[in-house]
């Protein structure tokens, strides 16, 4: 059932952000299938559906969604809006999805590598990839939604540290994309990309739930009575420096032991290294060593990246346990290369959190703790950026 509110207005109001959440979600409604949503009945849905074609925030087509029943058609986003070009992006690959009004995807998606020394240099990246974009598409009006590796301020754009990057200078992404191209351009945390993956697009999600994205680093996004959870300095879901070991190798962030230091495969590799110079008959080049051989070492077996990523997996592990305790979030999906490990590393993670002492389902509820490799490709991935502009637009509602 809807909330709601204390006079018509904010009810009619909530009813109306209602209707359109839902329609970002599934794309496509009937009149019948909004009521089986909301709980509202068929007149209201119909007064509230013409009121938003009206404003031109929905847009009518006569495709009958049912077999039975009157045809009343069905509604949708305006199909006939701006594009969206939601990219993935750090100073070593582009990714890319082109969305529709409706953000659905449209064509290929693409990775690029790319060497982006400097903050210019990313930047021209981008506009390449844009330019190409609206090379295929002469017509439309194409705007950018990027998420970004490291600490951003989203109201701003302002990509304040990016830690693969070789710069340590804040840099102004939106501000400095929306002069140069004259589009809308949001920016974001890369793992808030991942939430608002998960949030819009995967139906099974609890309104609380976190996502973890074991990557280059160890990073987070909590959602939170279904918002995304950013905190007043933005830096909400920094899993990856929660310390370890105060007594740990030195971060990036400036602090020692933090769980970036031992358990992402950065540091994995930087153990790989450190331990092939001390075997040099080993023949391998250590500077060389990829995280594709790390995951395929660890699948044949190979007992020092075992004890590594057991390791690794066992602080990810008592992380989580922390926050789980704190938090009471209980469905956690994982993401990023380390979930190339598999299944006996995510048995790893879960036996070192043990259980939450709030849960008395016995797994058996709806509730129950639940800790999984998300399931969303690629794409649909590097396309939850592009909701950022579909919650601009139910903000409007507000």
């Amino acid at each position: 059932m809807l909330e709601r509110g204390l006079n018509n207005q904010r009810v009619r109001q909530l009813n109306r952000q209602a209707l359109l959440r839902l329609v970002w979600r599934y794309k496509r409604l009937s009149k019948s299938q909004f009521s089986q949503h909301t709980g509202l009945s068929i007149p209201a849905v119909s007064k509230i559906l013409q009121e938003l074609v009206e404003e031109g925030k929905l847009s009518h087509s006569s495709e009958n969604l049912s077999s039975r029943g009157m045809n009343s058609g069905s509604y949708q986003i305006p199909p006939q809006g701006d594009y969206i070009l939601c990219m993935n992006v750090t100073p070593r690959s582009i990714e890319s999805q082109l969305c529709d009004a409706q953000l659905s995807a449209l064509g290929d998606f693409e990775r690029q590598p790319i060497e982006a020394p400097t903050p210019k240099a990313l930047l021209a990246a981008i506009e390449a990839v844009w330019h190409r974009q609206r090379q295929r598409w002469p017509r439309k009006t194409l705007h950018l939604a990027l998420g970004v590796h490291g600490q951003v301020d989203p109201g701003t754009g302002v990509s304040q540290t990016m830690p693969q990057a070789p710069w340590r200078e804040p840099v102004e992404i939106k501000y400095l994309l929306e002069e140069k191209l004259g589009i809308k351009v949001k920016v974001d945390n890369d793992c808030v990309m991942l939430a608002l993956a998960e949030k819009w697009q995967n139906p099974f999600n609890r309104k609380d739930f976190c996502v973890i994205n074991v990557d280059y680093g160890v990073g987070s996004s909590f959602v939170i009575n279904g918002q995304i959870y950013r905190g007043s300095l933005n830096g909400s879901g920094q899993i990856g420096h929660t310390i370890i070991n105060p007594d740990g190798l030195p971060c990036d962030c400036g602090r020692y032991g933090c769980l970036e230091t031992v358990a992402s495969l950065s540091a994995l590799k930087k153990q790989a290294r450190i331990w092939l110079k001390s075997q040099p008959q080993s023949g391998q080049d250590p500077d060389s060593i990829t995280s594709a051989q790390l995951i395929e070492a660890w699948h044949r077996g190979d007992e020092q990246v075992i004890r590594w990523v057991e390791d690794a997996a066992n602080a990810i592990g008592f992380s989580l346990d922390s926050f789980l305790n704190i938090l009471n979030i209980n469905q956690i999906w994982l993401y990023g290369r380390s979930c190339g490990f598999g299944s006996r590393w995510l048995e790893a993670i879960k036996q070192r959190i043990g259980f939450n002492p709030f849960d008395h389902s016995d797994g058996v509820n709806r509730n129950a703790t639940q800790i999984n490799f998300g399931q969303l490709t690629r794409s649909q991935q590097v396309m939850g950026i592009g909701y950022l502009y579909a919650e601009a637009a139910l903000e409007g509602e507000n």
